[in-house]
């Protein structure tokens, strides 16, 4: 299956001590990826770490600085979330971004959660639900589903709605479900969500093999939702135009993560090997990884701590070199 939608992922990291270059810099990778003609640029979501915290706002600003590319997010946890509340949000950008914004999102509790429940929720910790409920309850809002049983006119000029405004027709059919488990698979083919697959899975039954692991979910939600869209999320580095000290810096930190990938980590949790060379070789390894073969759209994720000209080097190969080997043609304005 040639590849029909190229894309990649940031997490945006930024400099504590001075946060503005961070994301002008993410903004800038956004800006890069329009003109080397991807499909979509994507925003990891870190909370309470030196990486993009607030995802919709910073897509708010890439929707100004760009006319064409898919904006997305991969993924917002809902679990710090007010769901109607994202649902202004997420309608609000969708609406600046002339329907462009294509945002991913998951479940469960927040990630350390002991330590900032306190913080989080004060009176309300126990009383949460981060259930596919949560996720139920967002489509609900984007689709306009009552938030209220008031509307009419108030006043002289106030005029309320009963559904999130802005409304964004559209928006429901481009929400993303990250999803690591055959479970999530399944839910989110049920719930005709579309589904982002990434590096990370886990496995019902304790196997190892990663590309036949994702191959079986991308197979249970196609079953559910055929017309539902997918992407997978590797690590992909190109080489073609690295120079030396860049193409050993990228082989010493696959090496560095590789044997994580060789038993299962925490909670049952498997980890794909990062991808390292020559477009050439990454398009051989790619054609036989059985997950890739399902699929017809990635979003190939960009490394934690490169340097920005790491990352202009790669988006550059991805675009010219790899993107085409794989049967991908550039967009175009």
């Amino acid at each position: 299956m040639a590849l029909r939608r190229l894309g990649f992922l940031t997490i945006g990291l930024f400099d504590p001590a001075a946060p503005a270059a961070g994301h002008e810099t993410t903004l800038g990778i956004i800006e890069l990826g329009e003109r080397l003609g991807f499909d979509s640029a994507w925003v990891r979501h870190r909370h309470l770490q030196f990486g993009i915290s607030s995802p919709v706002a910073v897509l708010a600003a890439a929707t100004q600085r760009t006319s064409r590319i898919e904006l997305g997010t991969a993924v917002i946890p809902l679990g710090w979330e007010n769901p109607l509340r994202l649902a202004e949000d997420l309608a609000t950008v969708d609406v600046l971004s002339g329907g462009r914004l294509n945002p991913g999102v998951s479940v469960g509790p927040p990630m350390h959660w002991d330590d900032v429940r306190a913080a989080l929720y004060p009176d309300t910790a126990d009383a949460e639900d981060f259930t596919y409920e949560r996720v139920e309850r967002l489509l609900r809002f984007v689709e306009g589903s009552p938030a209220t049983t008031f509307r009419g006119p108030e006043g002289i000029v106030e005029e309320w709605s009963d559904r999130v405004e802005p409304h964004s027709a559209g928006l429901r059919e481009r929400l993303w479900y990250g999803g690591a488990s055959l479970r999530s698979a399944q839910w989110a083919g049920e719930h005709r969500m579309n589904f982002l697959t990434s590096s990370v899975l886990k496995p019902e039954d304790g196997r190892t093999d990663f590309p036949e692991v994702q191959a079986e979910q991308i197979d249970a939600f196609r079953d559910r939702h055929p017309e539902g869209r997918v992407s997978q999320g590797l690590v992909v580095i190109p080489t073609d135009s690295a120079t030396a000290d860049q193409a050993e810096r990228y082989r010493a930190y696959a090496a560095a993560r590789l044997p994580r990938t060789r038993t299962l980590q925490g909670p049952g949790m498997l980890f794909s090997p990062d991808l390292v060379g020559t477009s050439a070789e990454l398009a051989e390894q790619l054609s036989a990884h059985a997950g890739f073969r399902r699929v017809d759209e990635v979003a190939f994720a960009l490394p934690f701590s490169f340097r920005p000209e790491d990352y202009e080097q790669i988006l550059t190969d991805l675009a010219e070199h790899l993107g085409p080997a794989l049967g991908w043609t550039p967009a175009t304005d």
